[in-house]
C-alpha cells in the first residue's frame, strides 16, 4: 500500500510539472545524456540522474552509452532537438563529422552540463575543458579522501545553489589550478591536506556557448546524496534557462 501511494505521489508531481510547462506554452525539457566513464560507473549514475530529472522536472531524457576511449558518440543526433546536453564521457576520439555536431550544439547557445571526466571527455577536442567548461584539469590526487563540500560566498545566491546545503564527498579530487575569469565558483571541497574548486557556472556568450555548469565531483556515491541530486537538477534547469 505504501509503495502504491508513493508511486501515485510521484506521478502527480510529474504531471504537475508537465502541466505547468504546458500552461506556459512550453514543451517538456529535453535532455541528451552521454555516459562514457566506466571507472566511475557513469551509466548507473546518469540513470539515477535521469530518474530525478524525469520525476522532478517532467523532463524527457535520453541516456546514450558511449564507449570509454572509443571513437563514436552514440546518440549524437539527439543534440539536434535537445535543450541541454549532459556529458560524462572520458577521452572519446570523435570523427570530424560527429565532433562538428557537438561543436554546433555548444555554439547554438543551448545548455551544457559537464560531470567529472567531461573535462577530458573528448580526446579530439581537449580545448573543451578551457574553452567551454572554463576549467584547467591537471590530473587528480592519488588517493580517495573524505572532503567537506562548502558553498562559496559568491555562489550562495546563484540559482544553481537554491536549496542545496553543504555536503560531503569521497573520491580522488581533481586539480583545477586556474579557472576562467568569467566563471562563478559555487563549491569548494576541503580535504585534510588540500582544497579544490569542484563546481562552477558560466554564463552564455553569443556565438560561442550557452550557459555552462561543471562539477569535478561525480563518484557513484555522490549521486545517492540528496544535496548533489538537487545541485544537478538545478544545474540542468539553469542551463536550459
Amino acid at each position: 500500500m505504501h509503495i502504491a501511494i508513493r508511486l501515485l505521489l510521484v506521478l502527480v508531481a510529474a504531471l504537475g510539472v508537465t502541466s505547468a510547462r504546458a500552461a506556459e506554452g512550453k514543451k517538456p525539457l529535453k535532455v541528451a545524456m552521454y555516459s562514457g566513464s566506466k571507472e566511475y560507473d557513469s551509466a548507473g549514475s546518469l540513470a539515477k540522474l535521469k530518474k530525478v530529472l524525469e520525476e522532478q522536472l517532467g523532463a524527457t531524457c535520453t541516456l546514450n552509452i558511449v564507449e570509454e576511449k572509443g571513437t563514436s558518440l552514440a546518440g549524437v543526433d539527439d543534440l539536434e532537438t535537445a535543450d541541454v546536453a549532459v556529458f560524462f564521457t572520458r577521452r572519446v576520439s570523435l570523427a570530424p563529422d560527429q565532433l562538428a555536431k557537438v561543436k554546433k550544439f555548444v555554439e547554438s547557445g543551448k545548455g551544457v552540463v559537464g560531470i567529472r571526466t567531461a573535462s577530458h571527455g573528448f580526446q579530439t577536442w581537449l580545448e573543451f575543458d578551457a574553452k567551454v567548461l572554463g576549467g584547467s584539469y591537471g590530473n587528480h590526487y592519488k588517493l580517495d579522501a573524505p572532503a567537506d563540500v562548502v558553498i562559496e560566498e559568491k555562489g550562495k545566491d546563484h540559482p544553481v545553489m537554491a536549496g542545496v546545503p553543504a555536503f560531503k564527498t569521497v573520491g580522488k579530487m581533481y586539480k583545477n589550478p586556474r579557472l576562467a575569469d568569467d566563471v562563478t565558483l559555487l563549491l569548494t571541497a576541503k580535504a585534510k591536506e588540500y582544497s579544490e574548486p569542484v563546481a562552477w557556472a558560466r554564463e552564455a556568450v553569443a556565438g560561442e556557448r550557452g550557459r555552462v555548469f561543471y562539477t569535478s565531483l561525480g563518484v557513484p556515491g555522490d549521486f545517492d546524496d540528496a544535496a548533489f541530486q538537487k545541485l544537478m537538477m538545478n544545474a540542468v534547469r539553469w542551463t536550459a534557462r
